[in-house]
């Protein structure tokens, strides 16, 4: 079952709860769709929510390769109860940290409670940097990732810095080659000097 924004809501309310009872409490940082769900950019339905780190008390995102086990144990049951699949939260892009967010990343972070649950959600110029990066990822495929960039209605400097970015994930040619691709598609007329 897909999420929408509704289910997606009731999910991390559940989730909350759950760990509530259980006397557990995480902060977790989305990114993707569950990012856009959240801040209502879209509206299309996600299959998961995207977790990039656990978020610490100094305001930091400590890079984890598994869910803790209690947390991972109650999105299963919440899957379950709720008929979603067992890793409906997972670590997908958790290897972001490793190639690095997009500078003042953490700065730009939402907070949204759900009982012993605090979702911290990524800023929109952090998802246009990475909905940009995905899609030439994806190229030529015009995905949700594409639609997604395009629902946030980046500027042409955003989608500069945000294709200046994704190059620090992979430097080859055959990457700004799909980037420009994107930047083509985006309506960006001279691909070449966004892209620096």
């Amino acid at each position: 079952m897909n999420l929408g924004q509704r289910q997606f809501n009731e999910a991390l309310t559940t989730l909350g709860d759950v760990l509530a009872e259980r006397g557990l409490a995480y902060e977790v940082v989305l990114v993707g769709g569950g990012s856009l769900l959240l801040r209502g950019i879209i509206a299309r339905p996600t299959k998961d929510a995207d977790v990039v780190g656990m978020r610490l008390a100094s305001g930091d995102i400590a890079k984890v390769d598994a869910l803790p086990e209690p947390l991972a144990r109650a999105v299963r049951d919440v899957g379950d109860a709720l008929g979603l699949a067992p890793d409906w939260l997972n670590l997908g892009p958790a290897s972001l940290l490793e190639l690095g967010l997009p500078a003042g990343f953490a700065d730009r972070l939402s907070r949204a409670v759900f009982g012993a649950l605090v979702v911290w959600f990524a800023g929109v110029y952090d998802l246009i940097c990475l909905k940009l990066n995905a899609a030439a990822d994806h190229w030529p495929s015009r995905d949700r990732h594409l639609e997604d960039l395009r629902a946030l209605h980046p500027t042409w400097a955003e989608l500069a810095e945000g294709a200046r970015w994704a190059r620090t994930h992979d430097p080859s040619p055959a990457f700004r080659s799909l980037l420009a691709a994107v930047l083509r598609e985006m309506g960006t007329e001279d691909a070449d000097v966004a892209l620096g």
